[in-house]
């Protein structure tokens, strides 16, 4: 027998086919889907937050404000926001840090005599997201804004994150799991990076329940959102792969699961707007 083919025979099989991943009602393949996701987001990065205000009536503004609300930021905490470019999550949560701070002084200001508790220190984040073009919009608004301190820019990946283990107090992703590639994956890296009592927060579309307003719901996300995107954006095939990746993403129940399976405790789900979207939040304990 040929040594070359005994030696070919140990090798395993090559898979028959390549694994993939959903790329709006589209398969692809799981190595082509983060180049297409960047194309998309490489398009509509300086429209991204008017276009959310068109698509969702300013509704995400008070999805955001909720789910800002439910972190209760306060001094000393560090935030990690994935898929975060535009900064508007954590620019809201060191805002609100910083509210709290003055408080918490201005309390210990009236205690005359009494000795104040020792400082946290400010509130601090780390952006994280996967598109240059996203990080670059949302870095350079900031400074326009005078945002320097407090927040860290960086391009990384949900499924590999440059971070330590246990580095963070609260993670949050808003808007931007569905488009990952390997979603069971980023919820272990979020598991990951959290130290112990640290919370996950994720604000995300899903499948609208049934409901006699999805017929309206269907034919607006389908028909209305790629116009709106066309005429705001230029790029109105972007919102289309938007809209069907959200009838792609799993329902509450089902993602629910998925963090459970990642390693999270005490999992809650509150949808809003009808079930057009749902925050999420977990302990990682």
């Amino acid at each position: 027998m040929d040594p070359r083919a005994a030696h070919a025979a140990d090798k395993p099989p090559k898979p028959l086919t390549e694994p993939t991943e959903s790329f709006g009602f589209r398969r692809v393949s799981a190595g082509d889907k983060p180049r297409l996701v960047g194309k998309v987001f490489d398009s509509v990065a300086s429209r991204y937050d008017i276009m959310n205000d068109f698509m969702s009536g300013g509704l995400h503004r008070l999805w955001k404000a909720e789910l800002i609300w439910r972190m209760r930021p306060a001094p000393g905490r560090h935030l990690v926001d994935v898929a975060g470019g535009t900064g508007d999550i954590a620019t809201a949560y060191l805002a609100h840090a910083a509210k709290v701070a003055a408080k918490v002084a201005k309390k210990n200001e009236a205690k005359v005599g009494k000795k104040s508790g020792p400082n946290a220190g400010p509130a601090r984040a780390t952006i994280i997201d996967i598109n240059q073009a996203m990080i670059e919009t949302g870095r350079d608004r900031a400074i326009d804004r005078g945002q320097i301190k407090g927040i860290d820019w960086t391009v990384g990946d949900a499924t590999a994150l440059p971070l330590n283990n246990s580095v963070a107090d609260q993670y949050s992703i808003a808007f931007g799991i569905r488009n990952v590639t390997g979603i069971e994956t980023a919820l272990t890296e979020a598991y990951r990076i959290l130290k112990p009592g640290g919370q996950f927060y994720c604000l995300e579309f899903g499948p609208m329940p049934r409901s006699p307003l999805k017929p309206l719901y269907e034919f607006y996300s389908f028909n209305i959102v790629p116009m709106i995107g066309q005429i705001v954006a230029s790029d109105g095939d972007a919102y289309r792969y938007l809209v069907e990746s959200i009838r792609r993403f799993p329902n509450a129940t089902r993602f629910q699961a998925m963090i459970e399976e990642a390693g999270f405790s005490q999992v809650r789900s509150r949808p809003m707007s009808g079930g057009i979207v749902n925050l999420f939040s977990a302990w990682r304990l």
